[in-house]
């Protein structure tokens, strides 16, 4: 079986990261022959290459790039794949389709986000794939409430290499991001854009610090929201505990160094970075929107508020940081949580499946 992935992210954030785990997997696990289709100079291009795969790089400027049609069939002419797998948005979710419908392959799309399009657009669009395969069944149920069918819409949920961690250095941590020995460190793991929700977390900042003076806050992640976010800490007299870190190449290991992860987004497909927190044993604090309930349980690997409430989540920090037993416990669970429920070897063979049950039927 040869397959040819789209994944037209210029950064390896968390989407882009679970292709590099599918295609590996793929390949050890089944021998399927997998090329990758990239955005020329991208970060998973370069990776994939180092890795000893075939990489096809080309020109991605986004939605309205209509060249990608051509690009993107160009490429499955050149590789003559079984499937077509597309795994990005940026344009590739359309031209990906089309031109896979133009060269006559079947084809599938991975969905990752949980935002709702208009019933229209998302059954023209879907309409284009044999498969949708969804990261969770949060945006499953968003696809099927917007006219897809149950038939054409699976979920395969998203996971972490088991052994793509290893312990923090507390010390080397606390000399990195300049924190005192005793301070209580938040993490924010997330792109710096607005349904992130991190102007939530700040919002309620003065009054956590009144009890919590020692709070650190670490903005992990790059985005264009950047500068209201400076803003409003401007405004709040938070420059002193709000550091933005960017975007860190060795995240994985960093999670273990953290007290508490906070992800107060208003709305999320999965997040990558809720499974390696608890793949790290660190509790979380997160709003229960889209997949997130799938990958927090309350009361067990962390706690869940309503999004946008900034009360509930004042109180479901307060009520984590007064207490180091339960925050102990918590990341005992989420460890096991993580064992049972997202390993890649799962999302390996619950992909695989799809494209089997699909040559099949072609």
């Amino acid at each position: 079986m040869k397959v040819l992935h789209i994944e037209l992210g210029k950064h390896l954030y968390g989407g882009a990261k679970q292709v590099t785990f599918i295609m590996q997997g793929l390949k050890d696990d089944f021998g399927v022959d997998n090329v990758l289709l990239a955005t020329r100079g991208s970060v998973i291009a370069q990776e994939m290459k180092q890795r000893g795969f075939q990489v096809i790089e080309i020109a991605a400027k986004g939605d309205l790039d209509i060249g990608l049609l051509w690009r993107i069939k160009k490429a499955i002419q050149q590789v003559q794949p079984d499937l077509v797998h597309v795994h990005s948005r940026r344009g590739a979710d359309v031209w990906g389709g089309l031109a896979a419908k133009w060269a006559k392959v079947p084809a599938v799309i991975s969905r990752r986000v949980d935002n709702p399009e208009s019933r229209w657009v998302t059954r023209w669009k879907y309409g284009l794939y044999d498969k949708v395969i969804t990261i969770s069944e949060g945006i499953r149920t968003v696809l099927l409430s917007q006219g897809l069918t149950a038939e054409n819409v699976v979920c395969v949920r998203s996971a972490l290499v088991e052994d793509a961690t290893s312990a923090c250095n507390p010390i080397d941590f606390r000399a990195r991001f300049n924190l005192a020995s005793d301070a209580l460190v938040i993490g924010v793991v997330a792109q710096l854009i607005e349904r992130k929700g991190h102007s939530y977390l700040l919002t309620i900042l003065p009054a956590l610090l009144e009890s919590f003076p020692q709070i650190k806050v670490l903005f992990f992640g790059k985005g264009k929201y950047r500068e209201t976010l400076e803003q409003q800490i401007a405004q709040l007299g938070l420059k002193e505990t709000v550091q933005f870190t960017g975007f860190c190449e060795d995240m994985p290991r960093l999670f273990g160094c953290i007290d508490l992860l906070v992800h107060p987004a208003l709305m999320e497909g999965l997040g990558v970075s809720l499974l390696q927190a608890s793949q790290q044993g660190v509790p979380i604090v997160a709003s229960a929107v889209g997949g997130i309930p799938e990958a927090v349980e309350d009361g067990v690997n962390g706690l869940l508020v309503p999004a946008a409430d900034t009360k509930a989540l004042q109180n479901a920090i307060e009520k984590l940081l007064q207490n180091p037993e339960l925050r102990q416990q918590m990341g005992e669970n989420a460890k096991q949580f993580m064992r049972q429920q997202f390993s890649v070897q799962q999302m390996v063979v619950g992909n695989h499946e799809v494209y089997q049950q699909l040559l099949n039927r072609h």
